[in-house]
């Protein structure tokens, strides 16, 4: 039972982040002013974050139990690391770098975090099958 809800849990984190990455932001910059774009993203992407990183602890707790020290336990445990990472270093830091206007340091932060939301999503779907 515990596997089959880990299996769930893996799928609602990939879900929520395909969903994310394919429709929300890109509506939210096509519809919204830049400013109020700005400020929304600013609002949901804790939200975003720390949803995704209660999921994916819950998932690595379920690997505990199950006694899973498989590949997919070191997977989802660098899945929830880069969520904490991404929340509560990398945001901050891209917030700053755009409040301040050092554009290279935005774009090449900005960049990174992507490139971190594409690699957990690879892990997720190794995860998964």
């Amino acid at each position: 039972m515990f596997e089959q809800v880990s299996i769930y849990l893996t799928s609602m984190i990939l879900g929520i982040m395909l969903f994310f990455s394919f429709v929300i932001a890109p509506v939210v910059f096509t519809t919204l002013d830049e400013e109020n774009a700005r400020k929304f993203i600013r609002r949901i992407f804790p939200f975003y974050y720390n949803v995704n990183l209660g999921i994916s602890f819950l998932v690595l707790i379920l690997f505990l139990v199950l006694s899973n020290f498989g590949i997919d336990f070191y997977l989802i445990l660098v899945v929830t690391l880069l969520f904490a990472t991404s929340n509560y270093f990398l945001m901050p830091l891209i917030n700053k770098y755009r409040d301040e206007k050092q554009d290279k340091k935005f774009k090449y932060s900005h960049f990174f975090s992507v490139v971190i939301n594409f690699v957990q999503m690879i892990f997720l779907v190794i995860i998964l099958i």
